[in-house]
Parts: structure tokens; sequence; C-alpha cells
């Protein structure tokens, strides 16, 4: 999780961890098969992301842990409306776990977090921590909506290959790793769909991939737009 301003003992740990060349390097993420690797697993149960699902999160314990997320993801979790940083309040909390430990894995490539994510800065512990943490906080007041120019469309779609994953009112599910969709920005619900159904979101269920296969830009955006205004179990104040 990103931090434009890290405190010495982060900056510290970067330094001291990265395995970099020359001082103030960022380590590089590493690289693990995903959707485009023959055989590949989807939400495979093995390694830190098995430890964190089992470890006994402590909300207390992940606030202050996620004081190095606050200066991208904001101090309520509730990430950017421009989509660049994604709402994580109140997301569920396998889901959290499952992202983090992906891109420390390397199967979900995010070059800009991995820094604040590797096993140098937070342990597997501290990830079941931060999700406890984030899971219990509350829809942010803002979201970030689309054009709202073709709705019904985009209902269309979510009803019919969806909603039996994300829910009928997008809250996902949390037993199976499936995330909530509903009050997410829409640039950023926009951002993924995309790099799903071109295959660049390498950690993306397989089923979901099928799903949006041939979607068009406008079909990603009607459905992206409806989705960010499903009320989910808490509803959130739109930013236009």
């Amino acid at each position: 999780m990103l931090h434009r301003f890290m405190t010495p003992l982060l900056a510290a740990a970067l330094l001291l961890g990265a395995g970099s060349s020359r001082a103030g390097d960022e380590p590089l993420q590493p690289w693990a098969p995903g959707i485009e690797t023959p055989g590949y697993v989807w939400n495979e149960m093995r390694g830190e992301k098995l430890i964190a699902l089992e470890a006994q999160g402590d909300p207390l314990r992940g606030e202050i842990a996620f004081e190095v997320c606050q200066g991208c993801h904001d101090a309520n979790a509730g990430g950017e409306p421009d989509g660049s940083y994604p709402r994580l309040a109140g997301q569920h909390a396998t889901v959290l776990i499952k992202q983090l430990t992906d891109v420390r894995a390397g199967v979900r490539d995010n070059q800009k977090m991995y820094p604040y994510a590797a096993d140098h800065v937070i342990t597997p512990q501290e990830i079941a921590d931060i999700a406890v943490y984030l899971q219990g906080l509350p829809a942010p007041s803002t979201i970030g909506l689309g054009p709202g120019t073709n709705l019904d469309r985009g209902k269309a779609l979510y009803q019919h290959q969806c909603e039996d994953c994300h829910g009928t009112r997008g809250q996902g599910d949390a037993a199976k790793f499936y995330p909530s969709v509903a009050g997410q920005h829409y640039a950023y619900l926009l951002r993924e769909a995309r790099l799903i159904r071109d295959g660049d979101r390498r950690n993306a269920h397989p089923d979901m991939v099928e799903a949006v296969a041939d979607y068009s830009e406008a079909e990603l955006s009607a459905v992206a737009d409806y989705m960010s205004r499903l009320p989910g179990p808490e509803a959130a104040a739109p930013a236009e």
C-alpha cells in the first residue's frame, strides 16, 4: 500500500530490504504465473495467503499498521474519486488479504504498491490486522461516478453476468473471495474491468475473464457506472 510521506523507519526498511544495486532503488516486484499460464489455479491456498487468512486479525493493530497506506488510500480508506486508488473501507477482509498477498507473490502486477506491501515492510499478521480493520470501516462519504448516460444497459449486463457472484447489491461474497463492488469508484472499476478483459490483470478469475471478453468500451463503462451506484450494505454520497 502506498504512502507518499514515508516515516524514517519505513524508508530505512525499504533501503535495507530492497536488495537494490544502489541506494534509493525500489525493490522489484517478483513475477509468478497468472491467468496467462496453462494450469493457472485461481486463488490457490498456500504460502503467505494461507498464513494471513488463518491469523487472528486485530483491528487496533491494523489501524496503526494502516498509517503507511493513508497517503494514497486516505485516512478513511476511501481512495480517490478519480479511481487512481480504490476504496478499501468496508471491503471483505478475505478479498483484501488475497489481493495484497497476490501483489507480494507477483501474480497481480502492481510495481507502485509492491514496495509498501513487500515482506520486509509488513508481515502476514499485519496483513490480517489491516484487512480486518479496513473491513470494519464505514463507507466513505463520496464516490466517483461515471457519466450516468447508459445505466439501463449497465444494469442489464450486471444482472446477466455479474450478479451471481457479486450479489444483487454488489456486496460480493467474503467466503468465496468475491469483492464488494458497490460504491467503488467508477474509474477504478472501469480500469480493472479493462485489464481483466484484455488479460492484463493476471490474478483475475477465469470466469470473469470469459464474461467480459467481448465487452466493448461502452459496455465496460456502463456496467462500471452501474456498479459504482449500487448502495451495498451502506450507501455513500456520490461525487459527480
